[in-house]
Formats: structure tokens, sequence, C-alpha cells
């Protein structure tokens, strides 16, 4: 059925990187969504006020919450998919993003409301009628939230969409709490106690746990994560597997929404090959990312002395006094500025984020080393806490 909608309705639909096609898988899961929960609000309200059930009452107010967040996934989706412009030279990508976090907070409105309702349901209790039409009501409701939790899943996969995939964590949920007013209904009538407050607290619980984890799951990109392994070693082997490239350090990649992506490093080039063929090289490395991968990459060349026999071998000294100190920490930008009375070391390390030293600690403890190794050597230490290695 998903698969059957995605052909029908997406055209172009296998080129997930096109801004274009992304606002249409967006457009579709958003009218999806507004009509299947708007189907389920209806049925159930219809059903929870004739029968006199708060708890199926508050389910009913959950889809139509659900509605409520499908448009605003659909707004979102067409906001983000407009193009750069003078205000916002960097597109409009995270638009997305600020509609995965208003989906939250109407989530999270609704089950306080609902909260509310429930325990004046428990203080004020009213008979409800058992009804199987009520249960094959829910029952219905559950296998198409089922169905709604997995295609929003299977949509938000293909497009990489935290939005979407909120919003399948919410259909999942949903069809816990509709489960469990089902079951609820079905004990109050064995025990013969009205347990329909009880579950509408519940299913109130549920939804705010649910608004909760979405706020987070939806802030994360807003306040800029680390990327992902995956796209880190991607780009450390493309720019490897260019001839003139001897090192790699210094990498940062900057998210400004799915499509949006802007990257920095700074590339180690012999520094005796000519400046304009090594600039050439990172004119290339620049084009294809940008070309191939959708990557606006931006690189600093950083030449380095390769046949300076003295250099090289305090590089490897340095380094194998950084090594003992620990394996996580890595050495670049090295360079000697020779003196008579001394001489200093200047180079850059990467050092872990929540490491178990300060920087400074680090810092005094290398600068105790180097005067071990040679009075006269002053280490010009600057410290990274950098994501890729």
């Amino acid at each position: 059925m998903s698969n059957l909608l995605v052909r029908l309705f997406i055209k172009d639909y296998q080129n997930t990187q096109d801004a274009r096609v992304r606002e249409r898988y967006g457009k579709l899961s958003g009218i999806v969504g507004i009509i299947t929960n708007l189907l389920l609000f209806v049925i159930k309200v219809s059903v929870g006020l004739f029968f006199g059930s708060i708890a199926v009452v508050a389910d009913a107010i959950n889809n139509l919450s659900d509605s409520a967040s499908s448009v605003v996934t659909l707004v979102g989706f067409k906001v983000s998919g407009k193009p750069a412009d003078r205000k916002h030279p960097y597109g409009h990508a995270r638009m997305e993003y600020l509609s995965g976090l208003a989906v939250s907070f109407v989530i999270l409105l609704v089950g306080f409301q609902l909260l509310q309702s429930s325990f004046d349901k428990i203080f004020h209790p009213e008979a409800a009628v058992f009804s199987w039409v009520t249960l094959g009501a829910l029952a219905v409701s559950i296998l198409i939230k089922v169905w709604q939790g997995l295609f929003y899943r299977k949509m938000g996969k293909a497009i990489d969409s935290p939005t979407l995939s909120a919003a399948s964590a919410d259909s999942l949920s949903d069809v816990f709490s509709t489960g469990a007013v089902l079951i609820g209904l079905l004990l109050s009538q064995l025990i013969h106690f009205n347990l329909d407050g009880y579950l509408g607290v519940l299913v109130a619980v549920l939804i705010i746990v649910t608004g909760v984890k979405v706020i987070i799951s939806t802030s994360d990109p807003l306040l800029g994560t680390v990327p992902s392994k995956e796209l880190v070693d991607k780009i450390y082997k493309k720019i490897h597997s260019y001839k003139g490239i001897v090192g790699i350090h210094d990498l940062n990649i900057h998210s400004y929404g799915a499509g949006r992506c802007f990257a920095s490093v700074h590339c180690e080039v012999p520094a005796d090959v000519d400046i304009l063929v090594s600039h050439d090289i990172i004119d290339n490395i620049e084009r294809d990312f940008l070309k191939q991968d959708g990557i606006h990459m931006v690189i600093h060349m950083d030449p380095i002395v390769m046949d300076d026999e003295k250099t090289n071998h305090l590089r490897d000294q340095v380094e194998g006094i950084i090594t003992s100190i620990s394996e996580e920490i890595t050495m670049h930008d090295f360079r000697v500025v020779w003196g008579k009375s001394h001489s200093n070391l200047i180079f850059d390390i990467c050092v872990p984020f929540e490491f178990r030293y300060t920087d400074k600690e680090i810092c005094d403890l290398l600068e105790e080393k180097l005067q071990e190794l040679n009075p006269t050597y002053f280490g010009v230490i600057t410290v990274d806490h950098l994501y890729g290695s």
C-alpha cells in the first residue's frame, strides 16, 4: 500500500536528495495523516459520546491533534522546500525541524487537557455503556494506526526526516494507548468497576511522554549534533583517494536541514609541490563533493614539509609522546621554528570530547615531556575537540 502511494503520487520518488522530491514526500505524508486521523476522530468521538466513554473521547481528541500535527507537517515541508534567498542564504530546510517541534507542543497540550478531563471523570464518575461497537471501532483504529506508523517510518527513512520519524513514533504510541483503552473496557465489564477515567489518565500520560520524546528528537538537530560516523568516514575516504593529499584534519560539518550540508576541512599537501598544482586538486575535490554528494565543501590547504629529516624525526618523537599519554589523541599541523637558545614546536592536538584530562592538564603534561626530551624545546600547542579523526 505504501509503495503504491509513493509510486502514484511522488514523481521521481527515488531522487530523495532533490528538495522538490522531499517536499512531495512531505505533502503525501501530511495528506495521508490528515485523512486517516480525521476519519478516526469522527468514528471514535461519535462512539465515545454515544456510549458515554471519556477514554474513547480522549483517544478521539488525540487523533484530532494528530490531524493538526499533519497540517503543521504539510506546511513545514512546503516552507522547507523553498530555495535560499537574501535573508536565508542557507535555505529553509530547518523549517522541517521547527514544524516537528510545533507538532510536539500540540501533542503535549492535548495530553495535559486529557489528563485534566480524565481526573474529573475519576472524581465525578458517570456510567459508561458497554458496547461491542465501541470495541470494534477501537480495533479498527489500532489496525489503521499500525499501518500509519509504518507508513510514516518508511517515508521518514526514505528522506531522512526527523519530522516523519516523530510522526511514526506518535502513531505507534497511539497503538498502545488505544490498546490500553480497549483492554480496559473489557476489564471494566469483567470486574464490574468503571475504569474509564483511569484509562483516560493512562492515555494522557502516554501522549505526554510521546510529546516530550518528540521535543528531544526534533530539538537536537537545531542545537547541532555530531554527524554520523558513516558520513565522516565517507568524507575522509573520498578526500584520501585524490593524489597529492597526504593528510586530513579539522573536519567540521554543519547541517542546515536535509540536503543542505556544509563542511570545511584542512588538507595537508607536500610543501615542495607547486602551489598551483595543489590548488587545482583542492578545487576538484570541492567541486566533486558538491556535484556528487550535495555537500558544500570548503578546504584549507596546509603545506607540509616532507623531506626534512630533522623535522620528521622530531615529529615522530612528539607523536610517540602523545601516544604514551593516550592513543585517542592525535596530532596535526606540526612545524618547528628553530632557534639558538630554544626552539618552538608548534602543533595542534585533537582530543575527544569529555576526555579524562582537561585541556590545560594535557598541555602541561606535554610541555613537561618536551622539556625531558630537550630542555630547549618549548611547545606552542592548540587543542581541538572534533568528532572526526
